[in-house]
């Protein structure tokens, strides 16, 4: 028996153009338009779920019309609830209250707005700190972050016309700005202090400070080139970009075409500090193993980052017309990367450095007694790195080392690691 009682099948028989349509036929026809109907309510309610709804609407149905190549119906498309009437006679059979409307009544009455598609629309919010000039943008009028100046990119008052990048609105809460400067001024406070170790144990562990890496990247690569003759804050600079690349909670990759220039300001500067007896050493030190932890977190996610890092090294190191510092700090930079950058740039160029190197170490052609401290800081950095590279050629190959040899290679293992000065 099917729900589709026979009285509807010739209701529509009838508004197709066939008045007189056999009872025989309603009832055999009504099973199988009921199993079409289910069919279509079926693909529906698919259409429906796939658009992520709970509401089956008119467009559904269209659509399961259109996976079956049947026609759509016309004239669903409206929003407005639809008011069904009772037929005049029949208690079980509704139609659809439709009033007739004059074409003259249509022609006349203004068109209606064409109703708007729901659509995604992407633009540029900032290009690397610079928001452009759309109109999906603010307007720029934001504040200019305390940190912001408009020097030129060396930071030199040179006439030329200045790359002024124009700031984008960043706000920070009242707590924020108070901790960064705070912050700023343990850094430039020249004091290893204990205030300021906490505030280095807070900058690696604290999980709100992502606001403020843009700032602090920023206050380091200025106050980099502002304190080149200031030996205890550049060493207090690189501690907070250590504490900073610790830090589990802060995404730092953007923020690294900032930081690794002034890190590597640090290592390849040939004046480090206000006097020649500073320990100048013991920074470059520290920032050669600041970019190789750098090099060893994001090379995978950049691939050229240790490439251009080994370039600008390497022509530090080769370069006759550098001083003896820079070519510690080169050296320094690779021995950092580990035994394949030692194999791969130093020890192909060591004999003919070693040219240039050994009329530093005496004192008959060297008269200069902090010249030739300079080149056997170098000389001592050359064989730690060598050191190195053996060490990690005999641990590939121990068949290579005589067992006589075992014994002094372990004893001097720490010798080949530590510092060049205890070479």
């Amino acid at each position: 028996m099917s729900i589709v009682p026979k009285e509807t099948i010739e209701v529509i028989a009838q508004s197709v153009g066939i008045p007189s349509l056999g009872a025989d036929v309603a009832v055999a026809l009504a099973p199988d338009v009921e199993y079409r109907l289910r069919e279509i309510m079926q693909e529906s309610i698919k259409c429906m779920r796939h658009a992520k709804r709970t509401v089956l609407t008119a467009d559904d149905v269209d659509s399961a019309l259109g996976l079956r190549n049947v026609e759509p119906v016309y004239g669903f498309a409206s929003g407005d609830p639809l008011r069904f009437k009772r037929a005049v006679g029949h208690k079980d059979l509704f139609y659809l209250d439709d009033r007739e409307v004059d074409f003259k009544e249509i022609i006349d009455c203004p068109l209606p707005k064409a109703p708007l598609d729901t659509s995604v629309v992407a633009h540029w919010l900032a290009i690397e700190g610079v928001q452009p000039a759309i109109p999906e943008n603010p307007a720029i009028d934001a504040i200019v972050p305390p940190t912001e100046n408009k020097r030129s990119e060396h930071g030199k008052d040179d006439g030329l016309p200045a790359d002024v990048k124009l700031p984008v609105k960043h706000v920070l809460s009242r707590e924020l700005q108070m901790y960064f400067d705070k912050i700023a001024e343990l850094t430039m406070s020249r004091s290893d202090t204990s205030l300021f170790k906490e505030a280095l144990v807070s900058l690696a562990k604290d999980s709100g400070l992502h606001p403020l890496v843009p700032y602090f990247s920023y206050f380091i690569a200025d106050e980099v080139t502002r304190s080149l003759g200031d030996l205890p804050v550049l060493l207090a600079l690189m501690r907070v970009v250590q504490s900073l690349l610790r830090n589990p909670h802060i995404h730092i990759e953007p923020y690294l075409h900032q930081l690794m220039p002034s890190m590597i300001t640090c290592i390849v500067a040939k004046r480090l500090g206000h006097r020649l007896s500073d320990n100048h050493w013991e920074l470059r030190d520290f920032s050669a193993n600041l970019v190789a932890l750098v090099c060893q977190r994001f090379g995978h996610v950049y691939h050229n980052l240790q490439n251009r890092l080994t370039k600008t090294l390497i022509h530090a190191f080769l370069d006759p017309a550098k001083s003896l510092t820079q070519h510690y700090g080169a050296v320094q930079g690779i021995s950092a990367l580990g035994p394949s950058a030692i194999r791969l740039l130093l020890l192909p160029n060591l004999v003919t450095y070693m040219q240039l190197l050994e009329p530093e170490l005496q004192l008959e052609k060297q008269k200069n007694e902090m010249k030739r401290k300079e080149a056997w800081r170098v000389y001592g950095a050359l064989l730690c790195a060598a050191g190195k590279c053996l060490y990690d050629r005999l641990k590939l190959f121990p068949g290579l080392l005589s067992p006589s040899m075992r014994p002094l290679l372990q004893s001097n293992k720490r010798v080949l690691t530590n510092n060049p000065s205890e070479c």
